[in-house]
């Protein structure tokens, strides 16, 4: 089998018959949408946080909607995989993808055979919400603010390391655009998730790291890590007493993860119309928003074309810091 067929076989096994089976764009009624159960694709294993906030929000979906939305989890090369057999789905409204921004504008430009057009293969549908992250370092490390900490790097260029979840992840590229906007040379250990990081940072081993919020939240309250800065352009809900990178050493750095509701490019102006409506219904409720909190998303509801006009913003932030920064994936 050459390589291209066993792709794409690969490709349409991935997300399976019963996903990218279903009647044709033309056979699509969407004054009826929807009639049937719905498939979102959440290109991730379950368990982490990206995939909970995608199970949540297709939960509250389905009482506005009154059709169930099952969650697929299918992981692999930072959600790529299940982002390119996506794009052979059927554009009818029944078969969705859960947007995360490592998936959709990091991806692209960190895996070479990602196969997929982030502008051009989705049909957006609008934002779910923003996480972002926060640089903590260890108690024991005498630097005070983002700041110090480029000061410090500056005079010691290579000497400081930050740990990372792994090439590529979103704590990799955080570190990487604090390296390029201050010009202070960091060293990069990349772990194999975050678990391993917090270990090490924790015991000392490490001085720094770019970690979400929600995994060192207790270890900052309990002074275990101290938190320096959140990566996000204002002040994080989360965490309001600590400031921002930008307000306290590099004015413009903002890092969060961005979550959204995709549909198949293709698919009907009214289909992606009522899957905004449910979606910005469901995020308006009170106890969705206090469950996606305890996960580290703060809500952003969106139309389709802001959603368009993000990940057109994000995937030209990051390609841009990935080619500079030489970033291979693993």
């Amino acid at each position: 089998m050459s390589a291209r067929v066993f792709r794409r076989a690969a490709a349409a096994a991935l997300i399976g018959a019963s996903v990218l089976a279903g009647p044709s764009p033309a056979a699509a009624q969407p004054q009826d949408y929807p009639n049937r159960s719905i498939t979102l694709v959440v290109p991730f294993p379950p368990g982490g946080s990206t995939s909970i906030v995608g199970r949540l929000v297709a939960d509250k979906m389905s009482e506005i909607l009154g059709q169930q939305i099952v969650v697929d989890n299918r992981g692999g090369a930072g959600g790529t995989v299940a982002a390119r057999a996506f794009t052979r789905a059927t554009p009818d409204g029944y078969t969705l993808l859960f947007g995360y921004s490592g998936t959709i504008a990091i991806g692209p430009s960190l895996y070479p055979a990602a196969g997929f057009d982030p502008r051009k293969d989705f049909a957006p549908v609008g934002m779910i919400g923003t996480a972002p992250a926060v640089l903590v370092v260890h108690p024991g490390f005498d630097v005070a603010s983002a700041g110090a900490l480029v000061a410090l790097a500056r005079d010691r260029p290579g000497q400081l390391a930050y740990g990372s979840a792994g090439v590529g992840t979103v704590t990799h590229i955080a570190g990487e655009l604090f390296v390029a906007m201050s010009g202070a040379k960091l060293t990069h250990i990349p772990y194999r998730g975050s678990g391993p990081v917090l270990n090490d940072l924790v015991g000392g081993h490490i001085k720094m790291s770019f970690t979400p919020i929600p995994a060192v939240r207790a270890m900052v309250q309990n002074g275990s890590l101290k938190a320096l800065a959140v990566t996000s352009a204002q002040r994080s809900a989360l965490m309001p007493s600590v400031p921002t990178v930008s307000e306290t050493g590099l004015p413009g750095y903002e890092v969060v993860l961005r979550y959204g509701l995709l549909a198949p490019a293709g698919t009907p102006r009214p289909i992606v119309e009522t899957l905004n409506k449910a979606l910005r219904e469901a995020l308006a409720a009170p106890d969705l928003q206090q469950r996606l909190a305890h996960e580290g998303a703060e809500v952003l509801a969106s139309t389709p074309e802001e959603y368009a006009a993000d990940i057109d913003r994000e995937e030209t932030k990051w390609s841009k810091v990935i080619r500079e920064a030489g970033i291979k994936a693993e």
